[in-house]
């Protein structure tokens, strides 16, 4: 372990301690007191194990694998807290995870495996206790959740923290199914952050607000213990209703805080939180015969993993960059959002593949906003027809690429005034303007199944809202949340899906009944996928796209600078994102990373890829940053039971993830060696499908083939990070 004493304390320095103890004012260090930024009552709640628990809200092993059924609601309309709590541990796991037991839910990863990888506990329920609370600044405009939950196997002779920031937008509970997972089965404590993102959602028309714990409330009621209120001035939230009823605002989006570059803070936070909790007198605090609790779990004599995935693992990168007070010892995540700065001498090599500074780095509003608008089109270049049916919507793909055509963003042939150009022409064309953009064509079968959920149009109306710090009444492009009619017209959500909404809602719309809609389409808004764009034409609403596109770039279609709002527009979203650049310098604390090669949600060579080489040249020597890529490996494990094509082709990712944390709590725990960086070579399933074995998956190995190993070769006036094919 890290920090293990070097020296034996002498008879002088332990006489000093005791002093030290005995005095009032030097016992300050030693007394557990309520970090100064949890605002408001800490809630705690002690599950059982039997029939309730920390991990799977009582549902078990076999309540949250795929196909089980919902858990039901006594009054649909006004569920509980514990009810709301159970639906998001099962959305949750879900949400992350393939939980099909021919995927390997039950027999590689869930519940009921053991530490050792045995199927031996059964449903998995564990005992203990959790502690939800508010980091904030007293205005109650941030709320951000932080969660703490304590395993009754807790050792506090072997003690242990693992970080559970939240995956993509999601609530508290988004990392439930990784950091929760893998830590309380294990003993250790582990601390939950929402970042500021969660599922906060207020309901404009009914002007109702969740609370920490799920459930709604009026916005007035709850005041200060609103999770996220958009508008609390009853004057203007009258007027925007009659503009635009039936709106919604999510708090990712509508916040006006641009909570990313801080996901790291709420991460640290989330630890001192942990430490805090731990401490408590009902806990392993020591009360002191002079009324103060001597903390007995500190950072000195406990391992503290910073993890999680996506999102999450952005957040636990972006902390242990910022941690300056020694809290964490290791860092393990998977796929994560991270921007490093841009080293022009890098040039990231993939077998004869190769890209320089100007096609890797890039930030995540920067790529999606750009794939936003070709994807729709680049669907029809997909040579497997069995993924496009049912996933793309082909009408609407061949009205893009003809608008793209007709603007000048792809090439348009003629002769005699005659178009010249298929639909699948253009597409192909779309396809390598996104592959030149630094999009690895292993992305390329995922992406039609990702645009079918709008992920593109959805990320860049979530992240150009927040990196501006625009509020819900901007209506930023021309569009906002609503349900929808059945003519795809803004609509209330029903009673049960709005009471439902912190169980299921990714935070993140479209989904749970939240619809993109544009407010410009040609005769009145519409739902954003369908809507007509002003020349009468369904292009998916390409003018949004293209607007979001311009708040990235400062420029029109043809190159010219913005002006007015717009141009106003673009400088808030750029200065929002001037803060998400990553240094690359983990302070000699052992890292690893785990990417998926066919990432379609963040492309390795924009993350993780740039990141290692950063981090290898910033920190030289020192650097104890180890990386693994694993081919056959998508972002979204969820998809893989769902989708033709999904089985056969790619292997549950978290698998590697669960060994990356493993093989950094060994490292800290016992000193072994991490493995060096490689590429992780699995086996599809294939066409017939058989259920996942050990055979697909082999490990990350401790001396992998010199053909397999990540290296990084300086030459003279460039840095190559070789990534074997």
């Amino acid at each position: 372990m890290r920090r293990k004493m070097k020296y034996p304390l002498s008879l002088l320095t332990v006489m000093a301690l005791l002093i030290a103890l005995s005095s009032p004012a030097l016992s300050m260090h030693w007394t557990n007191k309520k970090p100064a930024f949890i605002k408001g009552e800490i809630l705690m709640q002690e599950y059982d194990g039997a029939t309730n628990d920390l991990l799977t809200g009582g549902l078990g092993k076999s309540g949250i694998q795929f196909l089980a059924g919902a858990p039901v609601f006594a009054d649909p309309d006004n569920p509980t807290a514990e009810e709301l709590r159970t639906l998001a541990i099962q959305t949750n796991f879900r949400a992350v995870l393939d939980p099909s037991p021919a995927g390997g839910w039950g027999s590689l990863y869930g519940p009921n495996i053991d530490p050792e990888g045995n199927p031996t506990l059964g449903e998995g329920l564990i005992a203990g206790k959790e502690y939800l609370a508010y980091t904030d600044d007293g205005t109650g405009r941030r709320n951000v959740t932080l969660m703490v939950q304590i395993p009754d196997t807790f050792d506090p002779e072997n003690a242990c923290i693992v970080t559970g920031p939240s995956s993509g937008s999601r609530g508290v509970y988004g990392a439930i199914g990784t950091s929760g997972e893998w830590g309380l089965k294990r003993g250790c404590a582990v601390c939950y952050s929402d970042g500021g993102k969660g599922t906060g959602v207020h309901d404009l028309a009914t002007d109702t607000v969740n609370l920490i714990d799920g459930t709604r409330q009026d916005a007035a009621v709850a005041g200060k213990n609103s999770h996220f209120t958009a508008i609390d001035d009853p004057a203007k939230l009258e007027a925007f209703n009659a503009e635009f009823p039936d709106r919604i605002a999510v708090k990712h989006a509508h916040s006006r805080k641009n909570p990313e570059p801080d996901w790291g803070k709420y991460v640290l936070q989330s630890i001192e939180f942990a430490f805090y909790v731990l401490n408590l007198e009902e806990n392993f605090g020591q009360p002191h015969r002079r009324g103060w609790i001597r903390k007995t779990i500190t950072p000195q004599n406990t391992i503290v993993i910073a993890s999680s995935i996506s999102n999450g693992g952005t957040a636990s990168v972006r902390a242990a960059e910022q941690d300056y007070k020694g809290l964490i010892d290791g860092v393990a995540v998977s796929e994560p959002n991270l921007s490093p700065r841009v080293l022009k001498k890098l040039v990231i090599r993939q077998g004869e593949r190769q890209w320089t500074a100007d096609s890797h780095s890039k930030l995540l509003y920067d790529y999606f906003s750009y794939i936003n608008v070709y994807q729709t089109c680049a669907d029809l270049a997909q040579p497997d027809a069995s993924l496009n049916t049912g996933v793309v919507f082909r009408d609407l793909a061949v009205n893009r690429c003809a608008s793209l055509a007709e603007i000048g963003l792809l090439t348009e042939f003629k002769e005699d005034g005659v178009t010249e150009t298929t639909p699948e022409e253009r597409a192909l064309e779309a396809q390598q303007i996104i592959n030149d953009y630094g999009i690895l064509e292993e992305q390329n079968w995922v992406q039609p199944t990702q645009e079918f959920f709008e992920f593109n149009e959805a990320i860049a109306v979530t992240y150009a809202n927040a990196a501006g710090r625009f509020s819900v009444t901007d209506n930023l492009c021309g569009v906002s949340f609503a349900g929808i009619g059945a003519l795809g017209t803004p609509a209330p959500l029903p009673s049960a899906g709005l009471a439902s909404l912190f169980g299921v809602f990714s935070g993140v719309p479209p989904g749970s009944g939240i619809q993109l809609i544009n407010n410009d389409s040609l005769g009145g808004a519409l739902q954003s996928r369908f809507s007509i764009s002003s020349d009468g034409i369904q292009d998916q609403n390409l003018a949004a796209a293209l607007c979001y596109r311009r708040l990235f770039t400062g420029r029109d279609e043809n190159g010219h600078l913005l002006r007015g709002r717009e141009f106003i527009n673009y400088i808030r979203v750029r200065l929002g994102l001037a803060r998400l650049r990553y240094s690359g310098r983990l302070k000699r604390v052992p890292a690893i990373i785990v990417h998926g090669r066919n990432d379609g949600v963040v492309p390795p060579n924009h993350s993780s890829r740039p990141y290692y080489g950063l981090n290898q040249l910033v920190e030289g020597k020192k650097s104890n940053l180890h990386y693994y890529e694993v081919t056959n490996a998508n972002h979204l494990d969820a998809f893989i039971p769902f989708f033709l094509g999904f089985q056969q082709r790619y292997i549950p990712l978290h698998y590697y993830w669960d060994q990356a944390v493993s093989l950094m709590y060994d490292h800290l725990k016992n000193g072994t060696a991490l493995p060096p960086s490689q590429v992780v070579r699995t086996v599809p399933r294939g066409t017939a499908i058989p259920a996942i074995t050990l055979d697909n998956v082999p490990p990350i190995l401790d001396n992998p083939d010199a053909a397999d190993r990540i290296t990084l070769i300086k030459e003279r006036r460039k840095v190559i990070l070789n990534i074997p094919e």
